[in-house]
């Protein structure tokens, strides 16, 4: 299997190392050049990263688009049946991604209780290692291992995990014959997976900003904002409005914003209205006026 490229670069076997490969994946997913790259979160923003739930993570369609290139490329560039993207939901896990390559038994959407499923990809992501069963049938612990019913033998399978730490499952290639896989194409797999978790750290990421904007917009929403010169009297302290009409101050500032009111008596006015009273100025000794 090999992948030849016009400017004269090709993975072949295990032959060549990561820059070959990047080279291979760029000229495949049609991009001029592919940087894999590790994503750092200010502690801030991990700490919000961590308190979002696993359980609101959406996948948005174009992202499953770009997936369903990664499986596509990943069995044509292996020369297998099945390459696959598994994700957990809830107590079981599922074909999330599918690979459309002939002789390929799984679909997305199918799926099976996870605890005790005695498939490959529960002891991936219990152990969050690499698994690689090269033939299953001549190894007692995996003989009767579910896939082989489906005529899948080989198997060679990543953890994916999420930013805060939980499984999101795994990304996995079957062969329905028997098959050790080159370092190449573990590294070709491994790659994949570093990119599809660095896309899923941005969904969290995008998912906690786009909370705090529909939060800032709302709020700006309900904020109305005096702006202009706003005629007011002198002595009454009244406002006039864009009508000509004379307002108080209140019901003015109450029309044009969010704000409202509630009265009090400052300690000026409080000793012009009421300083003659003896009730005022014996609470004002005993200091119960506020």
């Amino acid at each position: 299997m090999c992948y030849n490229d016009p400017h004269g670069f090709n993975i072949q076997n295990g032959k060549y190392g990561y820059s070959v490969l990047n080279r291979c994946l760029a000229k495949l997913i049609g991009y001029r050049s592919v940087i894999l790259i590790q994503l750092n979160f200010s502690p801030g923003v991990k700490t919000m990263i961590e308190n979002l739930q696993s359980s609101q993570l959406e996948i948005s369609e174009d992202t499953i688009k770009k997936w369903q290139n990664i499986v596509d490329i990943m069995a044509e560039l292996i020369d297998i049946p099945t390459a696959l993207i598994m994700r957990l939901v809830e107590s079981d896990i599922e074909v999330f991604v599918s690979s459309r390559s002939d002789a390929n038994p799984y679909h997305p959407g199918d799926h099976e209780h996870f605890l005790g499923s005695g498939l490959y990809c529960e002891t991936v992501i219990n152990t969050a290692k690499k698994l690689l069963i090269p033939n299953p049938l001549v190894d007692k612990k995996w003989k009767n291992n579910p896939d082989i019913k489906l005529n899948m033998i080989s198997y060679l399978g990543f953890p994916i995990v999420l930013p805060d730490g939980k499984a999101f499952g795994t990304i996995c290639v079957l062969d329905n014959k028997e098959n050790a896989y080159s370092g190449t194409f573990e590294n070709l797999i491994e790659n994949f997976r570093d990119i599809i978790q660095s896309q899923l750290e941005l969904i969290h990421l995008n998912n906690i900003l786009g909370e705090k904007n529909k939060s800032l917009t709302d709020y700006f929403e309900e904020i109305k904002t005096l702006r202009g010169i706003v005629p007011i009297c002198a002595s009454c302290k009244k406002i006039r409005d864009d009508k000509g009409y004379w307002n108080q101050i209140e019901s003015y500032i109450e029309k044009h914003s969010e704000a409202s009111f509630s009265h009090g008596v400052c300690p000026e006015c409080a000793d012009k209205l009421y300083g003659k009273h003896e009730w005022y100025q014996k609470g004002k000794r005993t200091g119960k006026l506020q």
